[in-house]
């Protein structure tokens, strides 16, 4: 197969599910624990008002297919051109298969396509992005599905209220196909190991029983300090490697973890906080599909158009990190 200048985005799609928990309702579940808290205190901190969480019986592969289904349907691509499934995730349907092999029955893809998934939490979508477009621009595939898609909310420990605040569940997929008109322009990919203890789920499954604990742990103000200093630079390098400035951005497109984050990486930029899409008061924290969620949602509503220059980012467990340009 014939290398390519770029991999290009065809279409989006996204999915919330059917349950939407407002802060008022999450202030009466922590109350069940003797737990205080309001919609004011989460504002403030938080910048969320609300969020969604899955039904007992929706997987995370079925909030893919959803999206997914979406955003084949604005590509007005064939099911069976699809060679290559990336979903980005923390929360599996199954310790294995993975994730995209399980989307890739569900869409009924029987092509042979390859279908794997990328961990690396709330930066997952970036990172997976990355990966389908090397290998699209190395000329091994051509058309590309890329999620992120989360449970998160089966993570959470509804006795505490930093964390349990923060985090929903949707998904968000973009089709990917091979172009020689500018499309994903650069990327940059980053972790560090040695601060995996600020923001873990540390457990694992040994014969059949969970060792240590497998709930959200997360240092707030460790992975504030941490998040706020690394997106600024990751930032800056994917847009010296595509050769552009901050103010050729149209869109900065971050992953939607804490208002006060995201605008002050804005801010830092150089970008008026107006042309920041910014989903995170409705859709809290849905870690690796809350960059392609936001995207979707403004693909739609008309503010990103065929052209516009998007700047995506996002920080995450690890600690990983990373930042992309695209051409829409």
């Amino acid at each position: 197969m014939m290398a390519h200048s770029y991999s290009r985005v065809l279409g989006t799609g996204s999915y919330l599910p059917r349950i939407r928990i407002t802060n008022q309702t999450l202030a009466e579940r922590l109350a069940q624990y003797g737990i205080e808290t309001n919609d004011e205190w989460i504002v403030a901190r938080t910048g969320i008002h609300s969020r969604y969480f899955s039904t007992p019986e929706q997987a995370t592969s079925d909030l893919a297919l959803i999206a997914a289904r979406r955003a084949l349907e604005a590509a007005r691509m064939d099911l069976q051109a699809i060679e290559l499934i990336i979903v980005a995730t923390s929360t599996p349907d199954f310790v294995f298969p993975s994730t995209a092999c399980l989307v890739q029955d569900k869409l009924g893809i029987r092509n042979g396509s390859a279908a794997f998934d990328v961990q690396a939490v709330c930066s997952g979508f970036v990172y997976a992005l990355a990966v389908a477009d090397g290998l699209i621009r190395g000329g091994t595939y051509r058309n590309a599905l890329v999620m992120g898609a989360e449970t998160f909310s089966r993570l959470l420990d509804f006795k505490d209220r930093t964390t349990c605040v923060l985090f929903g569940d949707g998904a968000g997929a973009v089709v990917l196909t091979a172009s020689d008109y500018p499309g994903l322009l650069a990327s940059a990919l980053h972790a560090d190991g040695s601060y995996a203890h600020i923001l873990c789920a540390p457990g694992n499954v040994n014969g059949g029983i969970v060792q240590g604990s497998a709930l959200l742990h997360m240092d707030g103000p460790a992975v504030f300090k941490l998040a706020v200093n690394v997106l600024e630079k990751v930032a800056r390098e994917a847009l010296a490697k595509a050769n552009m400035s901050a103010d050729q951005i149209d869109w900065l497109i971050p992953h939607q973890a804490n208002i006060r984050i995201m605008r002050g990486t804005c801010r830092k930029l150089g970008l008026p906080l107006e042309r920041m899409v910014v989903t995170l008061g409705e859709h809290g924290n849905t870690s690796a599909a809350s960059i392609p969620l936001a995207l979707d949602v403004a693909v739609r509503d008309g503010r990103v158009k065929a052209g516009d220059r998007i700047l995506i980012e996002g920080v995450g467990g690890g600690f990983t990190w990373g930042a992309a340009i695209i051409c829409m």
